[in-house]
């Protein structure tokens, strides 16, 4: 009996450690399609990065999609904005249309009648959400593009769709003020004091992006349905580009010494990224733009000269395996 307790006891003290450390991750250099730039815009939960890179020639953006092993050039001319746990990606091209790629091909999708589109995000239900003109010098006016066609939202001019969720909720921005768009019906979310902007939903309806406060200070946010919350900074001015389905959101902030630093809000602080791998050769880890439902993040890092996409894996927690070990034990205890 004393043994049993004894075991317990040390369970009990390894679960308080563990949930006193930050987590720890891996960092993977995704690398480029030969040139000097890249950077990661979204990720689904296969792990799958998709995002732009230059070639050798260093001219043209490319669209790539990393599938784990390999960055895969999606064509010249092409930004890659969003994928869905599918692998399909949907972004814009050099000519002013909306793209989708559907693993083989790029599809383009058309405008509402005017000369320019983009897609900025795509679910699990193929459903594509992003802005377009819908005629001749006219305002940009949000779309919902589904099956084979691209509906305006009929959210009105200065209207940006930047984010959908699986169950179709769509958020983004109206003339300066960030809103939640759901079975036809449209909510300002409000603000900090300022202007404010949405750009990532969660499948539980939970919102983050930015908002300006009244002293026009940029803040990161997040949005749980009835309130908006000020993430805080790392010193200066946040965004908060991506969350996942654990509440947690990942994004950009500036340091007192006015670096652009990623950082990652855990639901009760946040935290730099920067802190919580090994980098080293002088990178900086400098913006996180999505955050999947294992805590995979991916970004952009900088060594000043050159600006790559990253990829950070959360490294499983080192008392897991002590922890199996001591429950399997405290089993064969109680048995005998």
């Amino acid at each position: 009996m004393k043994k049993i307790v004894l075991l317990i006891t040390l369970v009990s003290a390894i679960l308080i450690s563990h949930a006193k450390a930050a987590p720890q991750y891996t960092l993977t250099d995704l690398g480029t399609l030969g040139g000097t730039y890249s950077f990661a815009t979204c990720i689904n939960n296969k792990g799958q990065v998709a995002g732009d890179s230059t070639a050798s020639d260093n001219l043209n953006y490319h669209a790539f999609l990393y599938d784990g092993t390999t960055m895969k050039d999606l064509g010249a001319g092409n930004d890659a904005i969003g994928i869905n746990n599918n692998g399909l990606v949907v972004g814009g091209t050099y000519s002013g249309v909306a793209f989708l790629y559907n693993g083989t091909s790029i599809q383009s999708l058309g405008t509402l009648g005017g000369r320019f589109s983009i897609a900025n995000s795509i679910n699990d239900k193929g459903q594509i959400v992003g802005v377009s003109l819908p005629r001749r010098n006219s305002t940009y006016h949000a779309f919902l593009y589904e099956g084979s066609t691209m509906k305006d939202l009929g959210l009105g001019d200065n209207s940006h769709a930047i984010s959908i969720n699986n169950n179709g909720q769509i958020v983004g921005a109206i003339s300066g003020h960030a809103f939640l768009y759901a079975n036809g019906n449209k909510t300002d979310i409000g603000s900090l004091g300022g202007s404010s902007s949405a750009l990532g939903i969660n499948n539980n309806g939970q919102i983050t992006g930015y908002s300006y406060n009244l002293k026009d200070e940029e803040r990161a946010f997040l949005y749980d349905g009835t309130t908006m919350k000020d993430l805080g900074t790392l010193g200066h001015a946040s965004r908060g580009w991506g969350i996942n389905d654990s509440s947690q959101v990942v994004g950009n902030s500036y340091t007192l010494e006015n670096s652009e630093h990623a950082f990652l809000y855990d639901g009760t602080k946040m935290i730099d990224l920067n802190s919580l791998v090994s980098v080293s050769g002088g990178w900086v880890l400098e913006r996180a733009t999505c955050i999947n439902n294992l805590g995979q993040i991916a970004g952009q890092m900088t060594d000043g000269n050159v600006t790559h996409a990253f990829l950070m894996t959360p490294v499983p927690e080192p008392c897991t395996i002590a922890l199996l070990a001591l429950g399997g034990l405290l089993l064969r205890r109680g048995k005998n």
